[in-house]
């Protein structure tokens, strides 16, 4: 139920009920006014595009407090990464009401980002985590509309990831601290992450079977899908070189000599280090680029997509071919071979003369 009435004072009253029967009311000087605020709220609960008034004034920080107390029963290293894209978000735009950001002003600031030299793999995050904390703001009425979508996008492809050479693999091997060289040969020989390798322990591997079962990852959290705890077989040479649970010691594979467990940050710390000291490895060299490395012996051997998926443990072959497609041998050849074998045993019979119009012609 909508109505205007003047009042004594010369204002008119307009009110409305919105959908859960609470009145909301506003003065105006003039009635031509009242009466389009009236037409554009009562539109609004006709379209389903309303939104309760209160709710139109939820600030970005506001939303962001809210958005984060019921987040944090995520990892612990989840929370962390979305506060870190939070606090950028925030800076842009933590002042003003939810429904002000238009999607004209969230491709400007990724642009002005990209232009002050940000990688495009973090504009990319931020640009999702936006869209991601708007959406749930959609879900819960204080918006009509995320103003993220593939038309704001940053759009930058993933670069190819860079893949070591052997003889770069055993180089920085070579160069690495001796008690941290067994990390090297976990995330080239077996793909692992570098928080899976800090964090797997010896009871992680199973010596008769010749496999490594993922758990936890550094320095003891429970890995995030069932595909990330998918077995990875390894040859005789690497497991002879993983300490056993019966030989005592420290519960994890990787461990200093007091026993303390060895973190991610000294893994990528001897990485930065030593990084310049294998020739060619570009500057940005991750201890990650190691499993991009293990990806690339799999497929040189001729091992096919749902292989190296299931030994990447990634949730979807998608994500495999996504990220290494371009490895594979390039098939134009082999499929023209296919087809090209096909016809070659039919080809004469279909230029036997006495099929074609020259052979009709001879005849007559």
């Amino acid at each position: 139920m909508a109505s205007i009435k003047e009042r004594p004072n010369g204002m008119y009253r307009a009110r409305y009920r919105d959908a859960t029967g609470r009145e909301h009311a506003r003065h105006f000087k003039l009635k031509r006014d009242a009466q389009r605020w009236l037409d554009e709220e009562t539109a609004s609960l006709v379209t389903g595009n309303y939104v309760d008034p209160k709710s139109r004034k939820v600030t970005v920080d506001e939303w962001c407090d809210r958005w984060l107390a019921g987040y944090a029963g995520n990892r612990s290293s989840t929370v962390r990464q979305a506060k870190v894209h939070l606090a950028r978000i925030r800076k842009e735009f933590g002042p003003l009401p939810l429904s002000a950001i238009k999607p004209s002003a969230v491709r400007a600031w990724l642009a002005r980002l990209a232009k002050e030299g940000r990688q495009p793999s973090y504009v990319n995050a931020l640009h999702s985590r936006l869209s991601q904390v708007m959406t749930d703001a959609l879900h819960d009425g204080l918006i009509t509309r995320n103003p993220c979508s593939r038309r704001t996008s940053p759009g930058a492809g993933k670069p190819r990831p860079y893949v070591a050479t052997t003889e770069q693999v055993w180089q920085l091997y070579e160069a690495f601290e001796e008690r941290y060289r067994l990390a090297v040969l976990l995330g080239a020989f077996a793909g692992l992450r570098v928080g899976e390798v800090c964090g797997l322990r010896r009871t992680d591997v199973a010596f008769e079977e010749r496999e490594i079962r993922p758990a936890v990852q550094y320095p003891a959290e429970p890995l995030k899908t069932e595909m990330s705890r998918e077995a990875i077989p390894i040859p005789d040479e690497l497991i002879a070189l993983v300490p056993k649970p019966a030989d005592g010691g420290p519960m994890t594979v990787l461990a200093h000599d007091s026993g303390e467990q060895v973190s991610t940050w000294a893994i990528e710390r001897q990485i930065r280090a030593l990084r310049s000291k294998v020739a060619g490895l570009p500057e940005g060299f991750r201890f990650h680029d190691l499993r991009h490395y293990y990806a690339s012996l799999l497929i040189s051997t001729g091992a096919d997509v749902k292989v190296v998926q299931h030994r990447l443990r990634h949730a979807s072959a998608k994500t495999t071919l996504d990220t290494y497609g371009h490895l594979w041998p390039d098939t134009e050849e082999s499929t023209r071979s296919a087809v090209g074998g096909v016809m070659r045993g039919m080809i004469k019979k279909a230029a036997d003369p006495s099929r074609t119009g020259e052979g009709s012609a001879a005849r007559t």
